[in-house]
């Protein structure tokens, strides 16, 4: 139950510009949001692509932004 709430809490924090990964292992930039249908568009090197937003796994924003020791 609390790794519902977390998932749904990190799926409605997503903004446009994060890099994410999907479940399904596809790396890409969140290009725009739809509240309307609770979906996002990913922008990846193939182009842009629609997907729910529960369908994404972890935000590599923060990640990409440390610098490797």
């Amino acid at each position: 139950m609390t790794r519902a709430k977390n998932e749904k809490k990190f799926a409605s924090s997503l903004k446009r510009g994060d890099r994410i990964i999907t479940k399904s292992g596809m790396y890409g930039k969140v290009f725009e949001i739809n509240d309307k249908d609770e979906s996002c568009i990913i922008e990846t090197q193939a182009g842009k692509i629609k997907f729910d937003r529960q369908a994404i796994s972890m935000d590599l924003t923060e990640k990409l932004k440390k610098p490797k020791a």
